[in-house]
């Protein structure tokens, strides 16, 4: 049983995006845990670090399961650069590398390398490419003609930040539009939810939050997915929620439900929330 994890990318600690726990020195970000037929089981972890190879707004590598990117864990390994999400030990390992070894990993394209600008008080940085995948796994035996019930939770940490949109959208947001099916009622309601809660001087502003979870793993399966049943909630009313899905029912004031039979999925759960700014 494997339950992978999208890349995070090494950048992220410069962004603050990505909504990371404070200690990074364990390799399991958000406290995975499992059982099979209500025991708790050992779960392993293993870590591997990507690089995309081409930025495909199409299909980036967090909706890539199958193909992250190319493999570069050896790599790191061998320049001494720590497999973590770390970002002070990340920028210090790439920082003292010497020259020859900086040429080295551009060429490999794993960071880009910044001369700073003196007189502007700005030291010398690094930018990290790369990406980490965490995939959870265990030997599991499944007895012919038997059910075995697994479970499995954790802390879920959506990445997010400042979230700008206007109605009709921009170019520059059409990407989002097709990645999340923001269809004409769902887009007029981001643009009204943000115009309500924005300032003359700063717009459409409020945040957004991108959650993924990957489902065409069951595409490998013996057959599809008997019965599957999503439960979304938003959060607050006010909020706004957008995902690529047939057949769903609003449950409750906040909360949303998607239920199928003999599923199979042709993408991976993308799921877009829009929070306003709060008034103060």
């Amino acid at each position: 049983m494997i339950f992978p994890l999208p890349p995070v990318g090494v950048w992220s600690g410069y962004e603050a995006a990505m909504n990371l726990p404070e200690d990074l020195s364990s390799p399991d970000l958000v406290g995975f845990t499992a059982t099979v037929d209500g025991r708790p089981v050992q779960v392993a972890i293993d870590r591997i670090a990507v690089v995309e190879e081409g930025f495909d707004e199409e299909n980036p590598p967090s909706r890539q399961y199958d193909n992250p990117g190319r493999d570069v864990t050896a790599d790191l390994a061998r320049l001494g650069i720590p497999l973590t999400l770390d970002l002070v030990a990340v920028r210090e390992a790439l920082l003292s590398l010497p020259q020859d070894r900086r040429a080295e990993v551009e060429a490999l394209g794993l960071a880009e390398y910044y001369p700073g600008d003196p007189a502007q008080g700005l030291p010398p940085d690094v930018w990290g490419t790369w990406a980490i995948v965490t995939r959870y796994h265990w030997t599991q035996t499944f007895p012919a003609g038997g059910v075995v019930r697994i479970s499995h939770s954790y802390t879920n940490r959506p990445p997010g930040g400042v979230f700008y949109w206007t109605h009709p959208p921009e170019d520059w947001q059409l990407h989002l539009k097709d990645q999340y099916c923001i269809d004409e009622g769902t887009s007029k309601a981001i643009a009204r939810t943000l115009e309500a809660s924005g300032s003359a001087e700063f717009g459409n502003i409020g945040t957004g939050w991108n959650i993924s979870y990957i489902l065409r793993t069951a595409n490998s399966w013996a057959g599809p997915i008997g019965r599957f049943t999503l439960t979304l909630d938003k959060g607050d009313p006010k909020n706004v929620i957008s995902l690529c899905a047939e057949g769903v029912r609003k449950t409750g004031p906040t909360t949303f439900v998607i239920e199928k039979t003999n599923y199979v999925p042709d993408r991976d759960l993308e799921v877009l929330i829009v929070q306003p700014m709060p008034q103060n």
